[in-house]
């Protein structure tokens, strides 16, 4: 990969690299000081051949087990906790489900935690700068090869221990990334607005599969 610093332990880590841990630990470690999180973040999807589907911003922030992701004129993922809310602007509609803590999707929380100790398999790549940072680049294969994806590429800022960007590429040929423009660790976040409100909605469609 151009612009890095090579180390490689083969195609396919059979085990896992323990500097690649190490940064992933010191990254889990530092989320886990944060009471309260907002981060701005910019959503990049692109074909197989590198043509940009769709770039869209948007903003998460998380308290707890709790969650809410707002992409900028688009969608809203609401999470209290126990219940999941997807609200589909286009189609004014909200899907409610069951948040179940065993599923094997990515919720917000778990990118920035230590969802890779069972998850993946992972490697160090070495580093490059970028926006004036050092970044460390680790490769993530999952696991469980039934996964609509194959690879997970994460960026990891060396000196700050926050993520900076994930990409996921997509057996189809797909890349999904995104980055993390600005994180605040102290933010002040009220309960209610992890609660998907209606009233704010109006004539929104309810679709509940709990």
């Amino acid at each position: 990969m151009a612009g890095f610093s090579q180390k490689k332990v083969g195609d396919q880590p059979v085990t896992n690299d323990p500097a690649a841990k190490k940064v992933l630990d010191d990254v889990s470690a530092k989320f886990k000081t944060y009471k309260s999180v907002q981060a701005a973040f910019s959503l990049k999807n692109e074909d197989a051949k590198g043509k940009v589907l769709d770039n869209k911003k948007g903003t998460v922030s998380m308290k707890g087990s709790k969650y809410r992701v707002s992409l900028v004129g688009g969608a809203e993922i609401f999470c209290d906790g126990s219940n999941i809310w997807t609200y589909d602007k286009a189609a004014n509609e909200v899907t409610i489900t069951k948040l179940d803590p065993s599923a094997s999707s990515i919720s917000p929380q778990k990118l920035f935690t230590n969802f890779y100790d069972k998850d993946f398999l992972y490697k160090l790549n070495g580093e490059k700068k970028e926006a004036g940072k050092t970044l460390v680049e680790i490769e993530m294969t999952p696991v469980d090869k039934t996964k609509s994806f194959h690879k997970v590429f994460l960026l990891v800022d060396k000196n700050a221990r926050t993520l900076y960007s994930t990409r996921i590429l997509d057996k189809s040929g797909t890349k999904i990334s995104y980055t993390v423009s600005s994180l605040n660790g102290k933010a002040t976040l009220a309960d209610n607005i992890f609660v998907f409100d209606k009233s704010k909605y109006p004539g929104v469609e309810e679709v509940d599969l709990r």
